[in-house]
């Protein structure tokens, strides 16, 4: 009875030593939602992920491809994509101060950064002007190398390839899950597995040639002040519990929607009604 007592103390003592000293109101996380602009990001993903999904189809059933389409836009429901989103983005924000966030993207640099941001994202859907973006990145190296470090120094101090490899990786793997369950290919999870870590350095290759062009696109209006300052924010610890929310908050909806869509892939394959 002596060591119950001792071990329930122990445990009430650190419970309490480990007590956050912040916590984020839901209108806070309501706000900070609204401020970094993430509707009008998932508007945007959505027009991506529907176009890239015509890959799946060419690659896996090019003879068939009347349904696919809706059937993918009712995977990609921007409505779904929100709720999960904000499910993993609240979590990993509850314990944090946002005030310094939230005053930060209502004034006008940072209004404007997210302007800049949301209106490159949406002028690369078109394949002309991405071509054109890495054709600027790469002219960077002789016509501006301070600018082309800065950008690449944002890139690397805030983990961007490495954080969006690994959920790239991962969507693949949720995506040769729902091939496996939807029954049309026999796949062991070792042969999931393998598949997957081949494709690594691909994916690495086009994560890098993609981020940067695009950083350095919407990056361009900002003076190297102000693109010091929303660095600086980013080094923050409001900055990288911000960043690890948004990745937990795409991480939760890629994952979801890649699984989603290997599963629909096969289904469709078999001429299953879906």
């Amino acid at each position: 009875m002596t060591r119950f007592i001792s071990i329930i103390a122990c445990v009430s003592a650190l419970a309490f030593a480990v007590t956050p000293a912040f916590s984020a109101t839901e209108a806070e996380l309501d706000a900070l939602f609204d401020a970094i602009g993430t509707p009008e990001l998932i508007e945007i993903m959505q027009v991506e992920g529907i176009d890239q999904s015509d890959e799946i189809r060419e690659s896996m059933f090019p003879q068939r491809a009347r349904g696919w389409q809706p059937i993918v836009a009712s995977i990609y429901d921007t409505q779904r994509m929100r709720d999960g989103f904000r499910a993993a983005f609240d979590a990993e924000l509850a314990d944090s101060d946002v005030t310094p966030l939230l005053e930060f993207f209502a004034s006008e640099l940072g209004r404007g950064i997210i302007a800049l941001e949301l209106s490159a994202r949406e002028a690369l859907l078109d394949e002309d002007v991405e071509e054109a973006a890495k054709e600027a990145f790469a002219d960077l190296e002789t016509k501006d190398p301070e600018r082309r470090a800065a950008i690449e120094a944002f890139v690397d101090d805030n983990d961007l390839i490495e954080l969006n490899v690994a959920g790239a990786l991962n969507a693949s793997l949720a995506f040769y899950r729902g091939l496996a369950d939807g029954g049309s290919f026999d796949l062991t999870e070792d042969v999931i597995l393998s598949d997957v870590w081949e494709q690594e350095p691909a994916i690495r290759a086009e994560t890098t040639g993609w981020m940067l062009p695009y950083l350095a696109m919407a990056y361009e209006p900002l003076s190297d002040d102000e693109l010091e300052a929303y660095r600086a924010l980013s080094l923050s610890e409001a900055g990288r519990d911000l960043n690890r929310a948004l990745f937990a908050g795409f991480d939760t909806v890629f994952n979801r929607i890649s699984y989603s869509l290997g599963s629909a892939a096969s289904r469709f394959m078999q001429g299953d009604d879906i």
